[in-house]
């Protein structure tokens, strides 16, 4: 029972969406209803996770299977916060294109629900079925206009895809288990020594799966298409959801089973962070839609992620932990920018429905201005002290290199921030978009903006929160 009591947040979680299914069901009109109710159940699991495991230092349930530490905690409360904020912003956009159905929320539970168990994993086995929880609940999703023909063919190549994804790290697991004789993390790293190489080939099938999951390059080629296709509220869970619970899980899997194995698995993080940032980096320069231009920029930030998990240090891993935290409060400001340009019950998605924004519309203007700096990395925003971390933990590890990569990139990237930048302010303006938006898109985009300009001022409450993060 002491057990249960520990993963009480995925039961609580798990009975809601049950609950809330038969209530969809037999309530006919009930999509407020559910909405409403969804957005208190993830706020109960999370006041439920920070009660019951934000103070406990380590502990294994079911048979060593599953972990509960201040890691999981932590990233779990980012996860259900996160997806609380996706929720409540994108009411308006679904009741426009007439989509809003009860099974979006419940949707969106179940690919939370499969995230916090990808998050508490320490087997394969358990790791695999929360992905797959996750990702079918996404393959819906993304298809979830279907009256759109771009919707459709999103979530069909995110399938088809994600399916070949999922088969080359099952491959990886079943060698794992069929040179050590066991899919717990723990049992592995105690059988390392007499299969050095041999384990190396199923590391290498298991990275490929998690590298397409969090579209680092070359597995990214399902991003653009499918952040174009996607409804836009369904694109934003897809820029910020996934990626924390995958960085998670990166994490468990290389430093737990596989430390003592760093000189094979560090070439192969070294190189998916180099070919993420240069390629995000050029690739979004001539990209005219804006979903398109933020999915090859969500590729240049999982690299940067990424960097400072190749470090090999927990200095390396705390940097990343704060550099996504920070990247989902940038995008979340981002996309409640693209979520306010709507005209006639049309919402706008180009670069070039930008033009002359600041004259109609200053305030949004400056927003998007704060929020496009930081993501560019330009001080003091806290974009800056996110990519600051990252090259301090991979300088100290004398990986010249990977920060000189790194620095570039970002000077090219800030190429097509700026461009955006002189869009919104000095071409000529368009007609005006609606105002009359909800209070929780005005909020989130405040709430975002200020957080993002004030965070030099206030750095050491986030720095002290990951700080308590120790895997080595």
């Amino acid at each position: 029972m002491n057990n249960l009591e520990l993963i009480l947040p995925e039961i609580f979680l798990s009975l809601s969406i049950m609950f809330l299914l038969i209530l969809g069901v037999f309530k006919k009109d009930s999509s407020k209803l559910i909405q409403n109710l969804s957005l208190i159940v993830l706020l109960i699991t999370a006041v439920i996770t920070f009660n019951e495991t934000l103070g406990i230092e380590e502990i294994l349930l079911f048979n060593d299977s599953i972990i509960i530490d201040y890691l999981s905690s932590f990233m779990k409360i980012v996860t259900l916060l996160a997806a609380f904020l996706v929720l409540v912003i994108s009411s308006n956009y679904l009741r426009t294109y007439k989509i809003f159905k009860i099974e979006y929320p419940i949707l969106i539970l179940s690919s939370v629900l499969g995230m916090l168990v990808m998050i508490s994993s320490n087997d394969l086995i358990v790791f695999y079925m929360g992905l797959e929880l996750q990702s079918l609940a996404l393959y819906v999703l993304a298809t979830f206009n279907r009256d759109q023909l771009k919707s459709s063919e999103a979530g069909l190549k995110y399938f088809v895809l994600s399916a070949l994804s999922s088969g080359l790290l099952l491959y990886g697991c079943s060698l794992i288990y069929g040179f050590t004789g066991s899919t717990n993390f723990n049992f592995i790293a105690n059988q390392l020594n007499s299969n050095e190489y041999a384990l190396t080939f199923g590391i290498v099938f298991i990275l490929v799966g998690l590298a397409f999951k969090i579209s680092a390059v070359p597995f990214h080629m399902w991003a653009p298409d499918v952040y174009e296709g996607s409804p836009t509220s369904v694109t934003l869970f897809f820029t910020m959801v996934p990626k924390i619970a995958a960085l998670t899980v990166f994490i468990r899997f290389l430093y737990v089973p596989f430390l003592n194995l760093i000189d094979q698995w560090q070439m192969i993080l070294i190189f998916l962070s180099i070919a993420s940032m240069l390629f995000g980096s050029i690739a979004a320069i001539g990209q005219t839609n804006l979903k398109r231009l933020i999915a090859y920029s969500s590729i240049g930030h999982v690299g940067y992620a990424l960097a400072g998990l190749a470090t090999g240090t927990n200095d390396g891993i705390q940097s990343s932990v704060i550099y996504i935290t920070i990247y989902i409060l940038m995008n979340l400001g981002f996309f409640s920018c693209l979520l306010m340009m709507k005209r006639n019950n049309e919402y706008y998605e180009y670069l070039e429905d930008l033009s002359g924004l600041s004259k109609n519309h200053p305030l949004l203007s400056l927003s998007l201005l704060i929020i496009l700096f930081s993501l560019a990395g330009i001080p003091p925003l806290a974009g800056f002290f996110a990519k600051f971390y990252i090259f301090k933990s991979v300088l100290e590890q004398s990986m010249y290199f990977l920060a000189i990569v790194g620095l570039l990139s970002t000077v090219v990237a800030a190429f097509y921030y700026l461009r955006i930048i002189k869009i919104i302010y000095f071409d000529k303006e368009k007609e005006k978009y609606d105002t009359d938006h909800s209070f929780w898109l005005k909020f989130s985009l405040i709430a975002s903006t200020l957080l993002i300009l004030v965070y030099f001022i206030f750095p050491s409450q986030l720095i002290e929160a990951v700080s308590r993060i120790n895997i080595i």
